[in-house]
């Protein structure tokens, strides 16, 4: 009786879909100490499955095929930690510094203007906001301290990485024993697992490209940290569009500051602009293809979501999450239409209809 009314109060199944997602979002945040490490060690876990299933069909043993993945991981983080943490200390050295370039910039930019236009700026703008040394120190603290935080759960993460390598094995026949079936659901849920290690393995080999050729440009044209802006350019690469501007904010900020030429400063744009295009609009979509993309509203909403949720870190995920979690939509039937809302291009009405078909 109470399903039947719900169907005929289509208002009262909105406000309970509604009620759902809030007590969702709010379970997501209460178990973030949990869920945050969980998705982590999944997206490594995703991207190391075919070097373990490669070792077993060379015959490696079990034991060994799982721990050797952690293993190339461990080595991966711990050389981009030796490589990251002189720059990290000597950005920390040097930040008072950069600071007070600025301000002395400021105040240049700002009497040549009044100059020229007899306009007194700070009687318009409170200039102690446009460079706020206490602001940007806490700014960078924050991020060092974040930083350190997510090298706190790397054990964690790796933990439970080799854990989920454990059960990939021996997952399938669980999930064939819950639903009764050999044949539809295995091969949704096999497709669903190599459309996600696809679309991961793919954004993550684009995402060390672009951090590799920004970290070449940034020395080129000879700014300071060129290793820390590759490994920030590799890393919001993930995030696509928002994740690129922020990553060329501190690198013409450096270009401003070492240079202070507008004309440097432009050309660096330029150099991640050109990159970013090329990555991002034509070699991604044409390996990825169309339909794993999202709208631009999808990926600024999913950024502000998993942000608010999760936090710098869940800003970071938030598209790979959303796109995990539109794959998984589009392999459900009655749940289809939420993926084709996610999409960034609709379907051929052809498409629809084969779908609905099947």
């Amino acid at each position: 009786m109470i399903l039947d009314h719900t169907d005929q109060n289509p208002g009262a199944k909105v406000l309970l879909s509604l009620a759902c997602l809030v007590v969702i979002v709010f379970g997501l945040q209460f178990a973030a100490p949990i869920l945050l490490p969980s998705a982590l060690a999944l997206f490594l876990a995703v991207l190391s499955l075919p070097m373990m299933i490669w070792l077993r069909k060379h015959r490696v043993p079990k034991a060994s095929a799982i721990i050797l993945p952690v293993i190339v991981n461990v080595a991966v983080v711990v050389l981009l930690i030796l490589v990251a943490s002189s720059s990290v200390s000597e950005l920390q050295r040097e930040l008072p510094t950069y600071i007070n370039t600025l301000q002395q910039l400021q105040i240049a930019w700002m009497e040549s203007f009044e100059a020229r236009t007899d306009i007194v700026v700070s009687d318009w703008v409170d200039t102690d906001l446009i460079i706020n040394p206490g602001a940007i120190l806490g700014l960078a603290g924050g991020a060092v301290g974040w930083l350190t935080r997510l090298l706190s759960m790397t054990f964690l993460v790796f933990l439970i990485m080799a854990f989920m390598l454990s059960e990939a094995a021996v997952f399938p026949a669980k999930f064939r024993y819950l639903t009764g079936r050999n044949g539809l659901e295995e091969d949704r849920l096999s497709k669903v697992v190599t459309e996600v290690q696809t679309y991961l393995g793919i954004k993550t080999v684009i995402s060390l490209a672009t951090g590799l050729i920004l970290g070449s440009w940034a020395y080129v044209m000879g700014l300071d940290f060129p290793v820390l802006l590759g490994l920030a350019a590799f890393l919001l690469n993930y995030v696509p569009t928002v994740g690129s501007i922020i990553a060329a904010i501190p690198a013409v900020l450096l270009s401003v500051i070492l240079v202070g030429t507008i004309s440097h400063a432009f050309l660096v744009a330029v150099g991640y602009v050109v990159v970013n295009l090329v990555f991002g609009n034509i070699i991604e979509p044409n390996l990825l293809g169309r339909r794993l993309g999202l709208s631009t509203l999808v990926v600024i909403l999913s950024l502000l979501f998993w942000g608010f949720i999760w936090g710098p870190l869940g800003a970071l995920l938030s598209v790979p999450l959303t796109v995990i979690l539109k794959i998984w939509l589009e392999n459900t039937p009655d749940l289809r239409w939420v993926a084709i809302l996610l999409d960034k291009n609709p379907p051929l009405v052809a498409n629809v209809t084969a779908d609905a078909g099947d």
